[in-house]
């Protein structure tokens, strides 16, 4: 698809996952142990042949960078395509400032040498599979002025309250995008995902920037939805969003259930992901796992249920860890109780013989910690 380049977005001030955000923006994130969560946008774009991609960084950009590179692994024809990380100066007056218009305004150069009519905007925060190519034919012969993707839930009281939704007419036309206020258990959850012409993106970035420097552009594309053919697309399978601690926890954990995982892992729609040359993971005598996703490179003498185990990673001897998501290279030690816990990498919990939470709070040991 050559008519088309792709923007991902980097999550908005509203969303704030604590602890692990601290140390790198939420694309950058483990996820199921081998992925990382702007794997799935990124590769989404290129299975659709969208081969010019920016992506957006704000806060502690430097792991993102690493995992990207220059993009080979993703599949991106070396040729004719580019992977470019593109950076928003984070105005440390007011957060109210870090907007995505304003990074769009910082890069405003960037996206009108896009020699492509239109533009496939995603967010970094989102894990799902959609076909792009389709989605722009779809754009393309409706003559709609902008399309959002939506993905129907029935669990909206009580999840999915940083996200927005779409309000819609019979004909999924959009009326209007509002915040999710769990007021109503059936939303079409915005999935951040918009296509439209390019021209038009640039139109709306310039009237966003001139209403109020605090505008987004969900704001300013509800706002034109009394003016514009703005449509919904209904989405369909496995889709999770990463807007706070407890959701990064769940999406993690729901996907051990194989069939789960076969909603968002397609063979025919690869995942693609920076990859490494580590041994396959040792599983001593006294091991015992069970109901788990284990990468590559672990040694595991101890008790593993219902957990994701990154590359990596060492279970001791006598140690249990049980519904819990652990980082690459993090060590539980010899007979210590891990539960209900995301560990971040390179941690050691070694003389803290117990730490657990409760399922509904999960607890988070930091990044390079020692207990």
């Amino acid at each position: 698809m050559a008519r088309a380049f792709g923007i991902i977005t980097s999550s908005g001030t509203h969303i704030k996952v604590e602890g692990m955000q601290a140390y790198r923006p939420i694309g950058a994130f483990s996820f199921l142990g081998r992925y990382r969560v702007i794997d799935f946008p990124i590769s989404n774009m290129s299975n659709s042949d969208i081969d010019r991609i920016q992506v957006y960084a704000k806060k502690n950009p430097r792991s993102l960078a690493e995992h990207l590179g220059t993009g080979r692994h993703y599949n991106i024809n070396s040729k004719r395509g580019k992977l470019q990380l593109l950076f928003s100066e984070n105005n440390t007056e007011n957060d109210i400032y870090n907007t995505d218009i304003a990074a769009f305004m910082e890069n405003i150069d960037m996206i009108e040498r896009m020699h492509f009519p239109y533009v496939v905007i995603a967010p970094n925060y989102m894990v799902y599979t959609a076909n792009f190519d389709t989605l722009l034919q779809n754009h393309i012969d409706s003559g709609a002025d902008i399309t959002l993707l939506y993905h129907a839930v029935d669990n909206a009281r009580e999840a999915f309250l940083n996200c927005d939704i779409l309000n819609l007419n019979k004909q999924k036309g959009v009326l209007s995008i509002e915040k999710n206020r769990g007021s109503a258990k059936n939303r079409n959850i915005f999935m951040d995902t918009y296509i439209m012409n390019k021209e038009l993106f640039l139109d709306l970035i310039h009237k966003a920037k001139k209403l109020s420097s605090m505008y987004t552009l969900p704001q300013i594309v509800n706002i034109e939805c009394a003016n514009l053919d703005v449509r919904g697309v209904a989405h369909h399978g496995y889709f999770a969003t990463i807007t706070d601690f407890k959701s990064y926890f769940d999406a993690n954990i729901n996907l051990i259930d194989s069939k789960a995982a076969q909603e968002l892992f397609d063979p025919e729609w690869p995942i693609y992901t920076r990859t490494n040359d580590s041994c396959p993971t040792q599983y001593f005598d006294d091991a015992e796992v069970r109901n788990s996703v284990i990468s590559n490179g672990c040694l595991i003498e101890g008790s593993v249920e219902n957990c994701v185990i990154g590359r990596g990673c060492s279970i001791k001897k006598g140690a249990v860890v049980k519904n819990s998501v652990i980082l690459a290279n993090a060590v539980i030690g010899e007979d210590v109780h891990i539960e209900n816990q995301v560990v971040d990498k390179w941690a050691q919990v070694i003389h803290a013989k117990e730490v657990i939470a409760q399922p509904d709070h999960p607890g988070y040991i930091r990044r390079d910690d020692i207990l």
